[in-house]
């Protein structure tokens, strides 16, 4: 018995010391979701992007001005930061203020009252809006002076009379959370409001197709350009959205159907729902896409010419600049503009305790059930969500984004954010210096394209 005992006692220390060790490949999520699967007997469905690591930005550092570079004084010297979408075709291009764009997001997926907050923070500092699948709201036509119109799959709510209200359109191809796959709305968010705009009955899960529906390759897109074309008669910017997965050869595709803009969307990017498998396994990292994107474009010259907007993660003004120094034109962020609108609040953390989440980590965007009114249509929590200070605090963090930017453009010496190069940058690790095309820190070794 004393043995047992000091056999116990011992097996107890040993736990305790760390001796206990969790399998790399069965992990506590791993097995978390296949006792899950097998209990549910469905895959998993969430919002948000990925939450694996993978290189982005965050892996590359600029190389400000010293004494081989002339640095600007933030104070006396101008940067620009404006920029022209859709100057190869239309008749209209659209003048921004800035380089940073509100993505696609749905009535449906969101509340009207958040998508109005989105246009009303966007027109603020002069940015372009998008509306997702679903139509066109009232709300968000009135808010946005500048409103994008996206054409999915589904073709929900589409018109021409709304293509035509809108200042551009923009083709989805692909999303960056899900390339290869449709869109969901399930029932609890298909309010009668949601079902009359998509000719749906109302409480029914809804799932898009994965392409269109007179989509059988890349020739049928430049058909589907020109039909766009003779509706707006020639003065709305087609935009082409692509989830990244072969950037190359999908940028050049679009470019040859007629795109005047390219939308392209990291593995990074978020959903309002889509399977857990998707967002974690499906596409590749925006900072991987972007040069593939850019060697396309140089090779068919028509870099600047055709407009490429990148989004996937954009979080901050030094991710801005990074995309725009790899050779994007304009950002496009999804997630980031629900945070600034109250998304994940700190004040709403035992709202979301009561959810089976916490403030930080609310991702359940499928169920309608957002104490922050963004992602439901349940009119009292929607009602929680003001859009007139909404549309102040995403303006806010827009402004701050792009004062960040320029204080790193001026650092390297730049008159306008466009004028960041590939030059100004290197990468901290040999997988990001591989990705971005830019040399590894202290060398000048570029992997995957230098011999050592």
């Amino acid at each position: 018995m004393h043995d047992a005992q000091e056999h116990a006692n011992g097996c107890a220390a040993a736990a305790g010391s760390g001796a206990l060790r969790e399998s790399a490949t069965f992990d506590r999520h791993a097995i978390a979701e296949i006792q899950r699967a097998a209990r549910e007997g469905i895959y998993d469905i969430r919002g948000g992007g990925a939450k694996r690591k993978v290189p982005h930005f965050d892996d590359l550092l600029f190389l400000g001005a010293s004494v081989s570079r002339y640095p600007l004084e933030g104070y006396r010297e101008r940067c620009s930061t404006d920029v022209v979408l859709g100057t190869r075709f239309a008749k209209q291009p659209l003048h921004l203020d800035i380089p940073v764009t509100i993505a696609g997001m749905s009535f449906g997926a969101l509340s009207a009252n958040a998508k109005e907050a989105l246009g009303r923070g966007a027109s603020a500092v002069g940015t372009s809006t998008t509306t997702g699948d679903g139509g066109m709201t009232p709300e968000e036509r009135l808010s946005s002076k500048t409103l994008v119109y996206q054409l999915l799959p589904s073709r929900y709510g589409m018109n021409p009379d709304d293509l035509r209200r809108a200042d551009a359109i923009e083709i989805v191809v692909g999303q960056g959370a899900k390339p290869g796959g449709g869109g969901m709305l399930l029932g609890q968010k298909i309010s009668e409001r949601v079902a009359g705009m998509r000719d749906l009955p109302a409480g029914i899960d809804q799932r898009s197709a994965c392409r269109h529906p007179d989509w059988t390759g890349p020739d049928d897109l430049e058909i589907k350009i020109e039909e766009l074309r003779e509706i707006t008669d020639w003065q709305k910017p087609i935009f082409v959205k692509v989830g990244a997965s072969r950037p190359y050869y999908d940028i050049a595709l679009a470019v040859k159907a007629g795109a005047d803009v390219i939308v392209l969307d990291g593995m990074q990017g978020g959903t309002a729902a889509t399977q857990d498998i998707f967002i974690e396994h499906v596409g590749i990292p925006i900072l991987a896409a972007i040069p593939q994107a850019v060697e396309a474009l140089q090779e068919l010259g028509m870099h600047r010419k055709v407009q490429l907007i990148v989004s996937g993660g954009i979080r901050s003004g030094a991710d801005v600049a990074k995309a725009l120094a790899l050779g994007a034109d304009a950002v496009s962020i999804g997630v980031a503009a629900l945070v600034a609108l109250g998304d994940n609040a700190p004040e709403l953390d035992a709202e979301y305790a009561k959810l089976g989440s916490r403030a930080g980590f609310y991702d359940d965007w499928h169920e309608g059930r957002d104490p922050a009114g963004i992602s439901t249509q349940d009119p009292e929590l929607a009602a929680r969500l003001d859009p007139e200070l909404g549309g102040r605090r995403l303006a806010n963090y827009l402004r701050a984004m792009v004062l960040e930017t320029q204080t790193l453009a001026r650092a390297c010496g730049k008159s306008h954010v466009h004028n960041l190069e590939p030059e100004d940058l290197v990468a901290l690790t040999i997988e990001s210096a591989a990705m971005a095309r830019v040399p590894l820190a202290g060398t000048s070794w570029i992997p995957g394209r230098d011999r050592l």
